[in-house]
């Protein structure tokens, strides 16, 4: 690698952006021999990955075959023509399909990543084709001592959502944590990992067993450091650099001054899409609250991908279902004025919490997916909603950013995010709702729930609504009356986890240009790239599977591999 001043670098490819997507192009390019340089805006590594729970969808991967859950090449993509209707026809679907479990054998034989399955995560919806497990991966937690000082430039998780900075992994770890005050033996394991986490916080400033997406960029960033690659923080890129049609590198803007980088091989955008960039939010998410909508991802993810392939020609994918990975999310207030989203993944499930409209009425099946949740809100035309709990359910699961017991609730009460009532009719005044509707609401509800039944929107009935309950309730693992006050409610807004419009790519990767050809020397992948499920949302796991399965493509290409399923031209990248 040659440095000239540090005004001029070349290398053979630069991967701008540091989530998984883009470090698995990183990894997958070094690890053929390749310099490769990642160039990350933000002071640390990671983007909105680190704050994911880390889940890959990946039918047919190597863990799920290894514990016996074999399904015909067939089975997810009918499963996909259920979902997607006519965007199944995506020629990149296929070639999502065949390399995903590549991808996860690459990492896991050539890069030291440790997959745990998910043998009993089903898809989100009954539809056919649907599997009952296998078809997810994530991440084995991960001793972030192993990174050495870059354990400082790891992004650390979201503040709001974990426990004085530990990340508490889903499964049985979080289960432990939900059950501490009922278990003496989780009560044991939640403790050891306080004073765990408190211990690291004393000597390295913060948590080192890492888990979820926290885990999984570490892994990939100690992977990409281990074959040569060079990492740059607090380097986003101005501009791209073309010669004869060709993009053939980038101008970063570095603390030292605009650093020139030329890359022989070629550029992969990887910034995380545009959930901050207010002008593209009103262009393509108006029906998501346009510039007004609020993402869990990073601030620093502002779109500056999409504008810098922009300048080369690239267009962007405007005809998705829906722009927006959606999501429920609560503002959380912050002492300097500014508000975090909490996005609600977890407790919108657990027996003894429903949400209801401005008006005080059901209107969605609470325990479906996030995106479902969001969806069935945006198509009822109203601008938020109410994530409601009576005393019993918020003490053991708690209500967004108000944790469950022991932890006080005096500061969400102070603040005003969390409101609470004696009565559903003393709540429903401190919520705007006409107290009448609400208790009315309830009475429906509460009838039902306690026979485990929901008449209206059939909660619990999906074995998806079971398993995001809880396993020991009976009758229904989702579905409890609101019985018992206080009651407390949480106000929901518009939001997301990301963004799914993007850069209209080839099954290659490659950026095309607004006539359909791909533009030299230009990749895009993650959420750079307009996502191959055209808007919709069928699983868990749909933005980091396929992101880190082109992110290796994309790396395999750039260094005169072959890849699977695609056409001898697709292959060239000059």
């Amino acid at each position: 690698m040659k440095d000239d001043n540090r005004r001029r670098l070349t290398c053979d490819v630069l991967v701008i952006g540091s989530g998984a997507s883009g470090l698995a192009a990183a990894v997958s390019a070094a690890h053929f021999g390749l310099e490769v340089v990642v160039a990350e805006k933000a002071p640390v590594f990671g983007g909105t990955s680190a704050w994911s729970g880390g889940w890959l969808w990946i039918p047919r991967n190597p863990l799920a075959r290894a514990a016996g859950v074999e399904e015909p090449p067939e089975a997810p993509k009918e499963y996909l023509r259920s979902e997607l209707g006519n965007r199944a026809g995506d020629p990149r679907l296929e070639v999502f399909l065949e390399n995903g479990p590549e991808m996860a054998a690459f990492f896991q034989d050539q890069a030291g990543m440790r997959w745990i399955g998910g043998d009993r995560i089903p898809d989100f919806h009954a539809t056919p084709g649907a599997a009952q497990g296998g078809r997810s991966l994530s991440v084995a937690p991960y001793d972030g001592r192993a990174l050495g000082p870059w354990i400082e430039k790891l992004r650390p998780p979201l503040d709001v959502v974990s426990l004085w900075g530990m990340g508490i992994a889903g499964g049985a770890d979080m289960g432990h944590f939900f059950k501490a005050t009922r278990s003496p033996r989780s009560a044991l394991y939640a403790a050891g990992r306080i004073l765990r986490h408190w211990r690291d916080l004393a000597f390295h400033r913060r948590g080192m067993r890492l888990v979820n997406g926290n885990a999984l960029v570490a892994r990939l960033m100690r992977a990409a450091l281990d074959k040569g690659a060079t990492l740059m923080e607090s380097a986003p890129a101005k501009a791209l650099l073309q010669e004869e049609g060709r993009v053939c590198g980038a101008i970063l803007a570095t603390a030292d001054g605009d650093l020139e980088i030329r890359a022989a091989r070629g550029v992969v955008l990887a910034t995380g899409g545009f959930p901050h960039d207010p002008a593209r939010l009103e262009a393509l998410a108006g029906r998501a609250g346009g510039s007004g909508h609020r993402s869990a991802a990073p601030e620093t993810n502002s779109g500056d991908g999409l504008r810098l392939a922009e300048t080369a020609g690239a267009g962007v994918d405007e005809s998705l279902a829906w722009s927006m990975a959606l999501a429920p999310v609560s503002l959380v207030p912050r002492k300097d004025g500014s508000f975090a989203s909490f996005p609600h993944l977890v407790e919108r499930a657990k027996p003894g919490i429903f949400a209801v409209s401005p008006q005080g009425e059901r209107f969605v099946n609470e325990a479906d997916s996030y995106h479902d949740f969001m969806k069935a809100m945006l198509e009822k035309g109203f601008p938020f909603c109410w994530l409601v709990a009576d005393h019993p359910a918020q003490r053991r699961w708690g209500l967004g950013w108000s944790k469950p017991f022991p932890f006080p609730l005096g500061g969400a009460l102070r603040s005003g995010y969390l409101r609470r009532g004696r009565t559903l009719a003393e709540l429903a005044r401190a919520c705007g709702i006409p107290a009448a509707t609400l208790e009315a609401t309830a009475a429906r509800f509460n009838a039902a729930a306690a026979r485990g039944e929901d008449p209206d929107f059939q909660r619990g009935e999906s074995l998806y609504n079971r398993v995001q309950g809880d396993a020991g309730h009976e009758p229904n693992p989702s579905l409890a009356p609101l019985a018992r006050g206080p009651f407390y409610a949480v106000k929901i807004v518009p939001g997301s986890l990301g963004s799914f419009s993007g850069l209209k790519t080839d099954s290659a990767a490659r950026v095309l240009d607004g006539a359909g050809r791909p533009i030299p020397g230009l990749f895009a992948v993650g959420n750079d790239m307009s996502s191959i499920m055209g808007g919709e949302y069928p699983s868990g796991g749909i933005t980091l599977g396929p992101g880190m399965t082109f992110g290796y493509i994309a790396g395999r290409l750039l260094a005169g591999q072959p890849v699977t399923g695609l056409s001898s031209e697709q292959e060239q990248t000059s």
